[in-house]
């Protein structure tokens, strides 16, 4: 099928191919061509089916020692254990199974709240819709921070500059432009009037008509081809160290086993006999299951909380976050953005209403005033409309605005519609010839108009900025050279402002009477005056930054805001506390990156700073070993969100830019949604450490008992198909118990340090070895006493031993502080009911004839079953003896 090159069509022709026109398709066409073509949407990864699932649990070196352990025992003609391992083996797998399509759904669940939308124009009007419902024809507007949602022809194009490095590589933004290339055969990064699905808005803006969606999409056509690349996971790392280690322990005391035996004259099969249930005892084969379930959980619960995680590893990263730099507007603040105060021709106007609704009065010494009445007014709301590129629509189902393009610019463009302008009329009589959008570096929005052979230069942008270039001042009386008194005067208003937390921009104008290029640096401007945007703090905030500061995490605000702004936003939310510092743009670009690592303890807010000014920042931390979270919503932030350790996103005002370069989003916008998601963190590593140690101390328990009774010349103690049953049914439905314990309490009330070995530190193989020990003591003592009478009584007793020891330190292991006798048992519901249920399919293991036979079991008397319970209950003694002197010492 031959492909059309639109690049090389006039604007025209590409309408006649697509059949549609600039003021977009009817509704009832829409609909006729997403029939045909279907959802806007990329070809998405099928989801392994159930089977694939169940054989990936084999996929694992310590299932491998599992299935060389059977292959040893049907070899020594022993075929009950061997299908006893084998059998254990499947289950595993088919829990792991269900655990991991759980996992799966929950993933796929919480990813579809992430909605990507885009501005269409359909029967002449604009819309905000998901780009998901976009056919080809469609007119899309494109602007900065938006994502483009499908591949288009542009056919307009003020200042547009894309991103397309995912698909070239190419990390510099490319101008567009809508006139025709007049090539057969034109290369990717050569089109210029071509935009692509999944590239990014980077500046400017402009128009498209689309030409392929979904699938054919040129990153649809890349998306079908590519293989799927699995992200090793920090967590996956320190599992793969564990495994790796076990299986160096087994190889290592199968060795001395065999070398043992040999030395003895023992009897091959009987030394194999010995090293199969060593390697079985082992080997956690719960472990994955459990770590699964705990990933599941949290990410689920975070879900919950309104805390989206694009990437597993954030889940743990989370948990090590010691520094969190949060950007002002809509992280601190409601970035509901309104203009609240004016200054113009000397004169201060109060404007009435909230955030983008343009309900609202402007008035002048407590009088509603009109722009006829004030000639300064109207200059500087015609200016702050024709200098606006936002869009605000106002969505029926949500009953809130949407705003499309910078949020500063819609809060300037509701200020004109209160004064009465209307964009659309206005753009009518104002034909825009040419626009540069906000440069970081020169900070100003600057866009040329014509009316009537006359031209006019629009200029909104930083106050400081504005004043340095402009030359001249309007007042109630005209306009007047700038002078030296003038600049002070106005810098002096600016920063009253400034000082009660209102964000000011400046609005200056340039009449010409003919064309001129707008140039990087503009001169011999007019200045028209101030307009003073209130964004009002969240109400969560300053309990959610408590809750921050009580976890010892340093908390940064890092804003592009006058000084004066962001110190008194700072210290109202309770950032900035007294002795602390706040260090503009200009200071961090004479400062090498290691001079300001050493500043960083003494400053809690960075203002007027540019996105490179972010990324030093954020480098700086790490330089100095931190763990950063960052936070972002704007295009400008996503070079800071990808070099954080954490890149937290917002939701809903968050530009698909941001979304795209974060491992986080916070779906709700709320600061203290991030906070709940570090606690998450940190119990998420507590759980998994809670479990390790649960099921470490009883292979450890095992390993030694097995031990000891061949170096003290016994026979084995427990058999392969006994131990099995401990790992897989005991520990199985205990661990998941164990993962589902309540959160400890005051998680973000102490300092919380990931230790470099892992999972396990020295505490932990300290009380693994507490732990172990009267677990194999107990066993071998009471076993001693019976295997010379009756064998078959004394496996049992021993098997019995062991599992009950497990019932007594799943309870120890659910707090490494709080003592079992003040703790509330019914707190954890799932634990009180595994345990139950073991003590039952023990009994049926013990009692049951068919499980006799299987399992090597004899029935026990009540005494025996009193003995056993006494002996194993010292597991929990000898623990709840370190908790009182561990507490003892720490008062």
């Amino acid at each position: 099928m031959k492909t059309t090159n639109y690049y090389n069509k006039k604007k025209l022709e590409v309408f006649g191919l697509l059949k549609t026109r600039e003021e977009g398709l009817s509704q009832e066409e829409f609909e006729k061509r997403l029939s045909k073509h279907g959802p806007n949407k990329l070809p998405e990864v099928k989801a392994d089916g159930i089977t694939a699932i169940f054989l990936r649990q084999f996929q694992s070196s310590l299932i491998f020692i599992l299935l060389l352990a059977a292959s040893a025992v049907f070899l020594m003609g022993d075929k009950i254990d061997g299908f006893i391992i084998i059998f254990v083996l499947i289950f595993n797998a088919v829990i792991g199974t269900i655990q991991e399509k759980k996992a799966q759904n929950i993933f796929a669940s919480l990813s579809n709240l992430i909605k990507t939308n885009a501005s269409v124009i359909r029967a002449g009007k604009e819309y905000i819709i998901s780009d998901e419902e976009l056919v080809p024809g469609d007119i899309i507007s494109l602007r900065e921070g938006e994502k483009v949602p499908a591949d288009a022809r542009v056919i307009s194009a003020r200042s547009l500059q894309i991103n397309e490095s995912a698909l070239t590589g190419e990390s510099s933004s490319k101008f567009k432009s809508a006139s025709a290339i007049n090539k057969s055969k034109v290369q990717i990064s050569d089109q210029k009037n071509m935009v692509f699905k999944g590239t990014n808005v980077v500046a400017g803006s402009g128009k498209a008509v689309v030409v392929k969606t979904g699938e054919k999409t040129l990153i649809g056509d890349i998306a079908k081809q590519m293989a799927v690349v699995e992200e090793e996971l920090p967590l996956k790392k320190d599992i793969r160290k564990l495994s790796r280690f076990i299986i160096s322990v087994v190889a290592l005391v199968s060795l001395l086993l065999l070398g043992a035996g040999w030395a003895r004259g023992d009897a091959l099969a009987e030394t194999l006999s010995v090293i199969v249930a060593v390697a079985v005892s082992v080997v956690p084969e719960g472990l994955p299951v459990v770590v699964t379930l705990a990933l599941a959980v949290s990410v689920w619960e975070m879900g919950r909380r309104n805390v989206l995680i694009k990437k597993l590893q954030a889940v743990e990263a989370l948990g090590q976050v010691n520094v969190i730099a949060v950007d002002k507007t809509g992280t601190i603040t409601k970035n509901e953005l309104t203009v609240k105060e004016v200054y113009a021709g000397g004169k201060f106007f109060s404007v009435d209403g909230v955030g983008y609704s343009s309900k609202g009065e402007v008035k002048h010494e407590g009088q509603t005033v009109k722009k006829s009445d004030h000639k300064e007014l109207s200059t500087i709301g015609k200016i702050a409309s024709l200098c606006s590129s936002a869009r605000i629509v106002y969505d029926k189902e949500t009953s809130a605005w949407k705003v499309s393009g910078d949020p500063t610019e819609a809060a300037t463009l509701v200020f004109s519609k209160k004064l009465g302008f209307r964009k659309e009329k206005l753009r009518e009589k104002y034909q825009m010839i040419s626009e540069r959008p906000f440069d970081y570096k020169l900070k100003y929005h600057s866009t040329l108009h014509e009316s009537r052979g006359r031209f006019l230069l629009s200029v909104v942008g930083a106050p400081e900025e504005i004043l340095n270039i402009s030359e001249k001042r309007r007042t109630s009386s005209g306009v007047k050279k700038m002078t030296k008194q003038d600049r002070e005067e106005l810098a002096e208003i600016f920063t009253r402002m400034s000082q009660r937390g209102l964000r000011v921009i400046a609005a200056a104008k340039k009449d010409l009477q003919q064309k001129e290029t707008i140039g990087r640096k503009l001169s011999g401007l007019e200045f028209v005056g101030f307009l003073a945007i209130e964004d009002p703090p969240k109400p969560e905030v300053k309990s959610a930054i408590k809750r921050v500061k009580s976890a010892k995490i340093s908390l940064v605000m890092i804003t592009g805001d006058h000084k004066a702004t962001a110190k008194a936003i700072a210290e109202k939310v309770g950032i900035l506390k007294e002795g602390e510092k706040v260090l503009e743009g200009k200071e961090i670009d004479r400062i090498t990156k290691e001079k300001l690592a050493g500043l960083l303890d003494k400053t809690s807010v960075f203002a007027r700073v540019t996105p490179f000014h972010k990324l030093k920042i954020i480098e700086a931390y790490k330089k100095r070993g931190d763990v950063v979270a960052m936070t972002g919503d704007g295009v400008n932030d996503a070079l800071s969100l990808n070099s954080a350790n954490v890149g937290v996103a917002m939701g809903k005002i968050g530009t698909e830019v941001a979304k795209e370069s974060s491992d986080v989003v916070l779906l709700d916008d709320n600061f203290g949604s991030i906070v709940s998601g570090v606690e998450e963190g940190r119990n998420v590593f507590k759980t998994i450490k809670r479990v390790i140690l649960y099921l470490f101390s009883t292979s450890l328990g095992e390993v030694l008992t097995i031990v000891g009774a061949i170096f003290l010349g016994m026979p084995l103690p427990i058999l392969a198909p006994q131990i099995l049953w401990i790992n897989l049914v005991t520990d199985g439905f205990l661990d998941v118990a164990l993962v589902m314990e309540k959160k400890e309490k005051n998680l973000l009330g102490k300092e919380y340090l990931k230790k470099a070995g892992g999972f396990v530190d020295r505490a932990m193989l300290f009380r693994m070895v507490l732990m172990a020990a009267p677990m194999a003591a107990g066993t071998l003592f009471l076993f001693s006493r019976i295997y010379e009478i009756d064998l078959e009584k004394a496996w049992t007793v021993s098997f019995t031993s062991l599992v009950v020891f497990q019932w007594f330190n799943a309870w120890n292991c659910r707090s490494a502080t709080k003592s079992f006798f003040t703790s509330n048992p019914f707190s954890n519901k799932y634990l009180v009911a595994a345990t139950g249920l073991v003590i039952v399919l023990q009994l049926l293991v013990i009692y049951n004839p068919l499980l006799q036979s299987i399992f090597h079991t004899v029935p026990l008397t009540l005494p025996e079953w009193l003995i056993i319970i006494a002996a194993a209950s010292s597991v929990m003694i000898i623990e709840e003896a370190r908790k009182a002197l561990a507490l003892f010492f720490k008062k």
